[in-house]
């Protein structure tokens, strides 16, 4: 967690941005991501020539030729500022654009542009990030974390970003195994990848020994699509700093004709997806309009999950209520092949503040498994009524937090068959779902139970009020006479 002067090092520099015109969080972060890659790059080099000395072999993979030592972080960030400026503006930057590794980063550099307004502010960003331990993981991580949840906080282009314990909770219920491969065909900044990677890292640490299982984790374990080139440089470094070296991050119009490929490819799908937005209808895969005729990207995106997913995969991903009860025959179809020809696993509903304050959308989250062969027994559905954190736009810390017990009901799923439909959990079996037109909003199955009251018998208030009355006019009456 970045904390003390970390903390407060990146605030001036986030505020020195803003008041040098360069209000937009995105187009922040995207200068600070160029930046860290440039340091990178210069890293990597020098590991490469220590290595080539003791070696007596050529330098592998040279970015930095001979003659361009001044192009080196270790060099510009000695010089003056204007000398800095310069120097990156005209030289550095054309450098990123021409890079044809083929790694995932470099690709995403192409239409790098420079927007840093003056020298004294690259001097500043230069020197905040100077300062921080490239070679730390967890600071590294921690740092871009603390950028990217600037972005919510500033209110612009919110949408992007889904709440990190949000992301945490769905990423514990889906449990990733070192054998997986994950995708989010609508990635963003890459949440939902890096914290699959991190609990990874945490519950299978010996996996990552293993050659080949090494391997697999730096370079075919995540898939990330966007459209957004912003997100897909930003996503990539966000992987990078969390010490995965070659995600597979890439541009693609997930809902596209053009985007064919990937069908029954991954094992886990954790999204959130878009829930509305333009859709150039033509263009819209025609596979993902025989499953579903609609123009509604959260029923789109459904069908592609699906799509992608290989037989036995499974997924956890948000939607918006709509998707639960919507009337459409395009919405009924939907939930039916979840129900009759999928695994449906749990509908998770989250109270509707958890996108506040960006976005007020009352949302659930759907856990399910790709069968083709149906498999649905019960259903699991949680009520979550509190998050943590107020429900209101300034989502402050509270005590009262159903997520942990989410998760814990959830692994331990035999105990929920007893619970009764007041309970905030409880299983719905198949055959009442599909009696209730495939609905799967919780407060169709939910029971209220009302408490019994007691009222008093009419005449006897009416009496009561009679006496009040008798009282008042009294009172009014003694006054009267006190001023007479």
């Amino acid at each position: 967690m970045v904390t003390g002067d970390l903390k407060s090092r990146i605030d001036r520099v986030w505020d020195a941005f803003w008041s040098g015109g360069i209000s937009n969080p995105l187009e922040v972060i995207e200068q600070i991501t160029y930046l860290l890659f440039i340091r990178r790059l210069d890293d990597i080099q020098t590991l490469a020539e220590r290595k080539a000395r003791v070696t007596q072999d050529p330098v592998e993979n040279r970015v930095f030729q001979p003659g361009d030592d001044h192009l080196r972080w270790a060099q510009f960030k000695n010089t003056s500022p204007e000398v800095m400026y310069k120097t990156v503006a005209d030289e550095v930057f054309p450098l990123l654009r021409g890079l044809g590794d083929g790694t995932t980063y470099s690709q995403h550099m192409k239409d790098a542009r420079f927007t840093i307004p003056n020298a004294a502010l690259l001097s500043k960003v230069v020197d905040m990030l100077d300062g921080i331990p490239m070679a730390d993981r967890d600071t590294n991580g921690d740092l871009y974390e603390y950028l990217l949840s600037k972005i919510a906080s500033a209110g612009v282009n919110g949408q992007f970003r889904t709440p990190r314990h949000i992301i945490d909770l769905m990423v514990q219920m889906t449990a990733p195994q070192p054998v997986d491969e994950i995708c989010d065909p609508a990635c963003g900044t890459a949440g939902f990848l890096v914290a699959a990677s991190e609990y990874i890292r945490e519950t299978h640490p010996d996996a990552l020994l293993d050659d080949g299982q090494r391997r697999h984790f730096h370079s075919s374990m995540f898939h990330g699509y966007d459209f957004d080139s912003t997100m897909l440089r930003i996503g990539s470094m966000n992987m990078l700093l969390h010490g995965v070296d070659s995600p597979d991050i890439r541009y693609r119009d997930s809902l596209s004709e053009g985007a064919a490929g990937d069908t029954n490819q991954y094992s886990l799908i954790l999204a959130n997806p878009p829930f509305a937005g333009s859709l150039d209808y033509e263009a819209t895969s025609k596979d993902l309009q025989r499953v579903v005729k609609t123009k509604k990207t959260e029923l789109l995106f459904l069908a592609l999950f699906l799509k992608l997913l290989k037989p036995g995969g499974r997924a956890a991903v948000i939607v918006p209520d709509g998707v639960l009860f919507g009337s459409s025959k395009a919405h009924k179809e939907l939930r039916r092949i979840l129900v009759e020809d999928q695994k449906l696993d749990a509908v998770v509903k989250l109270p509707s503040g958890v996108f506040r304050p960006y976005a007020g959308v009352s949302t659930a989250i759907l856990f399910f498994t790709k069968t083709n062969s149906g498999g649905t027994d019960d259903v699991w559905f949680y009520d979550v009524r509190a998050d943590g954190f107020s429900l209101d736009d300034k989502r402050n810390l509270v005590d009262t937090n159903d997520l942990p017990d989410v998760l814990t009901r959830w692994q331990n799923l035999d105990d929920e068959q007893d619970r009764v439909r007041t309970e905030q959990s409880f299983m719905v079996p198949k055959a009442d779902i599909k009696a209730q037109g495939y609905d799967l909003s919780v407060n169709r199955y939910k029971e209220i139970v009302h408490d019994e009251v007691e009222h008093r018998a009419p005449m006897e208030i009416i009496a009561d009020i009679e006496l009040l009355e008798d009282e008042i006019s009294q009172g009014l009456a003694e006054l009267r006479s006190m001023l007479s």
